[in-house]
């Protein structure tokens, strides 16, 4: 039986702009169990960053968490990653959880040896000397596959490539060998073999040290080969959640089947590929019903007027859509 690690609810993150309050995260709920993978998935613009930088605490004004709970279990206790005080934060974050950033060039401190940013958390956090750091900092490079780890410490981030960087802060994030690993769109603008490189690692990775891992990303190809569960996310909400493989065969939301029949398949042709019609909601202009309505294909009268909930639809997969409860194996 797997326990909980991570439980997050009813998580908002609002961004107060001249033109309203952009909901960017409106009431999301999920559950990382320990040692797994959950995947979250979704178009550009549709909450999935900003979940994990609103876990991290790493929301700027105008931005701001206006509610929920993200309970980490760690060492026999539960504590509330969005109220702990800065000194337990620091304790936690780069340590317990640690996250790889979405481009790895700014993320990294162009003034800063990779060798004294890979060497920081492990001075920090595992207290090690100088010395010992230097040298568990060029063991990591070499586990993530940068060739001349010793030599390489010396230099700075524009001196590697994009896979290379995005090598750099894997090995930054698991220095510390952290519980939770966060992980947003970790093979942004990668060309395919550096793509599955990474994902390669991040697999041998999660497999040595046991971390549980959250994937952020708009690739199901990414997802198919990583997660074992997988919240569909639209418009700040998720609109559907289940094991991986039910994604693919089985998606019961609209909108997740829309995103399933736009991947590419080899064994079939198309004069033009499957699209989304319309565009994401102005997220300060909430809608009353549902938030893909506009652009669903089985749509009734019902999704304009009320929202659907998020509820079980078979065991173990959970939807919002009114269409696909009516669906549901015992519905009325």
């Amino acid at each position: 039986m797997t326990k909980p690690l991570l439980e997050v609810s009813d998580l908002k993150t609002q961004f107060k702009l001249e033109q309203g309050v952009i909901r960017a995260v409106n009431g999301i709920s999920f559950t990382v169990d320990e040692g797994s993978v959950l995947g979250i998935v979704g178009e550009s613009g549709c909450g999935k960053s900003v979940t994990a930088l609103s876990l991290m605490r790493l929301i700027d004004p105008p931005g701001q968490v206006t509610s929920g709970q993200a309970l980490f279990h760690d060492d026999g206790s539960a504590r509330d990653l969005l109220t702990l005080p800065q000194v337990e934060l620091e304790n936690i974050f780069g340590n317990r959880i640690s996250m790889i950033f979405q481009d790895p060039l700014t993320s990294l401190n162009p003034v800063l040896t990779v060798g004294y940013q890979i060497m920081e958390p492990l001075r920090v956090h595992r207290r090690l000397s100088a010395r010992k750091a230097r040298d568990e900092a060029a063991r990591l490079l070499r586990r993530v596959g940068i060739t001349g780890a010793r030599e390489r410490l010396e230099d700075y981030p524009h001196q590697f490539s994009g896979g290379m960087r995005q090598r750099v802060m894997i090995a930054m994030a698991v220095a510390c060998q952290p519980k939770l690993l966060i992980a947003d769109e970790p093979t942004t603008a990668l060309d395919v073999t550096i793509q599955a490189q990474i994902l390669n690692l991040l697999r041998e990775l999660k497999r040595e040290l046991g971390t549980s891992v959250i994937i952020i990303t708009h690739d199901l190809g990414v997802i198919a080969q990583l997660a074992d569960r997988v919240a569909v996310m639209y418009a700040g909400r998720i609109v559907e959640e289940s094991p991986v493989a039910e994604i693919f065969s089985a998606p019961r939301h609209p909108y997740t089947r829309a995103l399933v029949a736009s991947i590419p398949r080899l064994n079939e042709w198309h004069e033009r590929l499957p699209t989304i019609e319309g565009a994401l909601p102005r997220l300060y202009d909430e809608p009353r019903g549902c938030a893909f309505e506009p652009r669903c294909p089985a749509r009734v009268t019902r999704c304009a007027l009320d929202r659907p909930p998020l509820v079980e639809l078979s065991a173990g997969h959970a939807g919002a859509c009114w269409v696909a409860e009516e669906e549901a194996p015992g519905a009325c």
